[in-house]
C-alpha cells in the first residue's frame, strides 16, 4: 500500500501511520464509523469535519457510516441507518442489499505510460458506453465483453485507430444506481447517469473475475484500461455526473449525503427558516429528484476531490461535465459564468492537462447556456448538431414533399465555420464539441430511417425522449430492403458524418455509427437492454462501408490544417491558426447576398486556406449541394492554382484520379459533400 497522490482530508488515509479517516457534516451531532468484523469507531468533530484513526484497517475491508443530528424538514438524521461514504475508492452490496464502501488498495505499475499530449485541433471524440461497445464483438473474448479490459482488448484499439479516434469518452464510470422506480418496474438503468459516489468505478463493468477478486481488482482493471490505452496513444475522458445523485427526491433512497448532512448539500426551494413546505422541497434543475448545491463549499470541494483523483491517480484526459448549467448555480440558483467552481475546474492546478467539456444546460429556468462557459472550456455544440440535421435531412424531406425546402444554406455555413455566432473570438473555433448523434437520442441510422421515436421499449408509452428529432425515414419508416431507400439512406449518413468530420471545432463521433448501429427508433435507450443496443461487429457491407467512409474523413481531416483551425480569424489582420475563407456559388463567382439564404439557393463553395501556425501552408475546397436535383457546379477559377482533385465525395463511385482545370463543371447528383485537394 502506499499514499495516494491526491491531499487526503477525506475518506480513508492509509500510509505508514494509523489509517484515518474523515468525513465532512456542518449539522451532525454525532458520527461513527463501522468496520465489519473490527468494530465502531466515534469521530471527533472539528468544525465540520469529523474525523479519528481506525486501527488495523487493510484493502478489502468493507465499512459504513452511522450519522446522528437534529430533526426537521431539510434532515434526515438516523443513528441507525448505515450510511455511503462519499469518498468510498470501491463501492459494493452489502447485507440487506445496501451499499457499503471498500478500503482498496490503490497501487498500479504504470509501466512509464504517459498520457498522451494530443492537440486540440487533431482531436477526434467518440462517446462509447462500456458495455454495448464490446458487448457483442466476437474478436473479445467472451468474458471480457461489455468491461473496461474489453474496451483495452487489442481489436477494438485497433478499430479506434482505423477511424481515426483520439479520444474515448465513457458514459458515466461512476459507481451507480438504478433508480428504484425502475428497478421496481423490473428494468436497469443501461447508461449511468445515477451516481452512488463519485471515486469508485462501477464494478459491473469489470470483468467477471476482477468482480470476483473485489474493489481492488475492479480498479486494477479500470487502471489497466486506461494505460493500454495510453499505450495506444488514445486518451480517456469520463463523463462525469456532478448535478445530482442517486438519492432521488425526497422520499428516495437515503444512502449517503442525504443521510450525512442533506440540509447542506443539495438544493432546497426555500430559505432555512420558511415554512416546513417550502423548507422540506429540493429545488431541481436536473429532472431526476435532486440538485448538489455547488455553492457550499464542502459539495464544491468533494467534486474538486473526485476531479483529482481521477485525472492524478487513475490519469484519465478529461472530463464531460453532464448539466454542466446545475454546476454553475450560485446561492440563488442563477447560473453564474464565473463561478467559484466552474473557476477552479478551469484553473486548477491539477487539472491544467485535463479536457474540460461542458453539456451546457440543464432543466431549470433559463438553463441553456451554451456559449457561456469560458476559457479552457469546450461546449456541446446542440445549435450545429440541430442545423446539420436540418440541412440535410428535414429540408431534403421537404423539398420531396412540396418541390423546395423552407431554409437556404447560410446556417450551414457558419456551422462549418465553427459557430462563431456563439463562441468569441478569444475562445476561438475549438471551444465546440460538434456532433450530430449522441447517447441521448437517435443513433445515425436511425436519424435517416425514422420520422419518429419508436420507445415503447421503456414502458412509459412512448411519452420520453425529445420528439424534435429532425429526422428523415426516406420513404419507410424503420428497417427495409428497398434497395433504393438505403441507398438514399447511406448517401444522407454520408453527408452527415461528411459535415461533422469537415467542420470547424472539435468532431465527437458516436459509438457504432460507423458501423450502422441501430436502436430500432429508441431515442431514449437508457433502459434498454444490451441485446437491442450494441455496437454491430457483424460481417455487414453497409456497415462496413460507412466505417471505410469515416475513416476516409478522418484522413483528410488529420491532413489538411485549414479543416481545422484554432482560432478565429480578425478583419484585416493575419492570424495565425485561423482559416482564410472565400465563399463560390454554384456558378463559380463569389457568393452573392440572395445565395446565402433563399431556399432555391443550396449550393456552395467552400475555399479554405490555413494560416500556417504549426503546419505546412495548406487549402482545400469543399463543395456542398444541398438538393435532391441534379446540378452543374463550375469549380472556381483562381490564378494560384492549376486544378483540383476530388480527394472525397459522398457519392459513391466518382473519379478521384484526375485534376480537373478550374472553370470545368462538376456535376453533383443529389444532395451530396465534395472535398477537392488543391493543386
Amino acid at each position: 500500500m502506499h499514499e495516494t497522490a491526491i491531499d487526503e482530508t477525506q475518506g480513508f488515509t492509509l500510509g505508514a501511520g494509523v489509517p484515518r479517516f474523515s468525513v465532512r457534516s456542518a449539522s451532525a451531532t454525532a458520527v461513527s464509523i463501522v468496520v465489519d468484523g473490527r468494530g465502531t469507531v466515534p469521530l471527533t468533530q472539528s468544525g465540520d469535519v469529523w474525523s479519528g484513526e481506525v486501527p488495523g484497517v487493510e484493502p478489502g475491508d468493507t465499512y459504513h457510516l452511522l450519522v446522528d443530528g437534529p430533526t426537521g424538514p431539510r434532515h434526515a438524521f438516523d443513528p441507525t441507518r448505515p450510511l455511503l461514504d462519499p469518498y468510498a475508492r470501491g463501492i459494493t452490496r452489502g447485507t440487506a442489499s445496501r451499499w457499503t464502501g471498500v478500503v482498496v488498495d490503490d497501487a498500479f505499475d504504470w509501466g512509464g505510460v504517459v498520457k498522451p499530449t494530443t492537440p486540440l485541433d487533431r482531436t477526434v471524440v467518440y462517446e462509447a458506453n462500456v458495455r454495448t461497445l464490446t458487448a457483442a464483438n466476437p474478436a473479445v473474448p467472451e468474458h471480457l465483453r461489455g468491461t473496461y479490459a474489453g474496451i483495452a482488448h487489442e481489436s477494438t484499439i485497433a478499430h479506434l485507430h482505423r477511424i481515426g479516434v483520439t479520444t474515448l469518452e465513457l458514459l458515466p464510470v461512476h459507481a451507480f444506481d438504478t433508480e428504484r422506480w425502475l428497478r421496481d418496474a423490473g428494468r436497469e438503468n443501461a447508461w449511468g447517469y445515477n451516481t452512488l459516489g463519485f471515486f469508485a468505478p462501477h464494478a459491473a463493468h469489470a470483468s467477471p473475475g476482477a468482480r470476483a477478486e473485489g474493489a481492488s481488482a475492479v480498479l486494477r482493471e479500470f487502471k489497466g484500461m486506461v494505460r493500454l490505452l495510453h499505450a495506444a496513444g488514445i486518451q480517456v475522458v469520463l463523463d462525469v455526473v456532478y448535478n445530482h445523485t442517486a438519492e432521488e427526491g425526497l422520499g428516495g433512497p437515503t444512502s449517503s449525503l442525504r443521510g450525512i448532512d442533506g440540509a447542506n448539500r443539495y438544493r432546497w426551494a426555500g430559505l432555512p427558516d420558511d415554512d416546513d413546505a417550502a423548507a422540506a422541497a429540493y429545488y431541481d434543475t436536473t429532472g431526476c429528484g435532486n440538485t448538489l448545491d455547488t455553492s457550499v463549499e464542502a459539495t464544491a470541494d468533494l467534486i474538486v476531490d473526485s476531479l483529482r483523483y481521477w485525472a492524478r491517480d487513475v490519469q484519465v484526459d478529461g472530463f464531460r461535465f453532464d448539466l454542466m448549467a446545475a454546476l454553475g448555480r450560485d446561492g440563488n440558483h442563477v447560473f453564474d459564468p464565473a463561478h467559484p467552481l466552474l473557476d477552479r475546474i478551469r484553473n486548477h492546478p491539477d487539472l491544467q492537462d485535463t479536457l474540460v467539456i461542458a453539456e451546457p444546460w440543464d432543466v431549470g429556468p433559463d438553463g441553456w447556456k451554451t456559449g457561456s462557459f469560458g476559457p479552457r472550456t469546450s461546449e456541446w455544440n446542440d445549435g450545429f448538431r440541430n442545423t446539420v440535421r436540418q440541412f440535410w435531412l428535414t429540408d431534403i424531406a421537404e423539398e420531396r414533399r412540396n418541390g423546395a425546402p423552407a431554409h437556404g444554406i447560410g446556417a450551414l455555413a457558419g456551422a462549418l465555420t465553427g459557430s462563431r455566432h456563439l463562441f468569441d473570438t478569444a475562445r476561438g473555433p475549438l471551444a465546440g464539441i460538434n456532433f450530430v448523434s449522441a447517447h441521448d437520442g437517435f443513433t445515425l441510422l436511425d436519424l435517416v430511417s425514422y420520422d419518429g421515436k419508436h420507445n415503447e421499449a421503456n414502458g412509459e408509452e412512448n411519452r420520453d425522449g425529445s420528439n424534435d428529432n429532425r429526422s428523415f425515414n426516406h420513404g419507410i419508416e424503420g428497417d427495409t430492403a428497398d434497395r433504393g431507400v438505403r441507398a438514399a439512406r447511406g448517401r444522407s449518413m454520408r453527408n452527415l458524418a461528411a459535415t461533422l468530420m469537415l467542420s470547424a471545432g472539435v468532431p465527437m463521433l458516436t459509438a457504432g455509427d460507423e458501423r450502422s448501429r441501430t436502436q430500432h427508433g429508441n431515442n431514449n435507450a437508457y433502459v434498454v437492454s444490451d441485446d437491442l443496443t450494441p455496437v454491430d461487429w457483424s460481417d455487414d457491407e453497409d456497415a462496413e462501408s460507412m466505417t471505410s467512409a469515416v475513416a476516409s474523413l478522418a484522413r483528410l481531416r488529420a491532413a489538411h490544417p485549414a479543416l481545422r483551425p484554432t482560432r478565429f480569424g480578425v478583419e484585416g489582420q493575419e492570424t495565425p491558426g485561423a482559416s482564410r475563407m472565400s465563399w463560390y456559388g454554384p456558378d463559380g463567382q463569389p457568393m452573392t447576398i440572395e445565395g446565402w439564404d433563399q431556399p432555391i439557393h443550396r449550393a456552395l463553395q467552400y475555399f479554405v486556406e490555413s494560416t500556417p501556425e504549426h503546419e505546412p501552408f495548406d487549402r482545400v475546397l469543399v463543395v456542398v449541394h444541398g438538393s435532391g436535383r441534379t446540378r452543374d457546379i463550375t469549380l472556381p477559377v483562381r490564378e494560384d492554382l492549376l486544378g483540383y482533385r476530388l480527394a472525397w465525395s459522398s457519392e459513391k463511385h466518382r473519379d478521384h484520379e484526375r485534376l480537373r482545370p478550374a472553370g470545368q463543371v462538376f456535376t453533383a447528383y443529389g444532395p451530396g459533400i465534395h472535398v477537392f485537394e488543391i493543386a
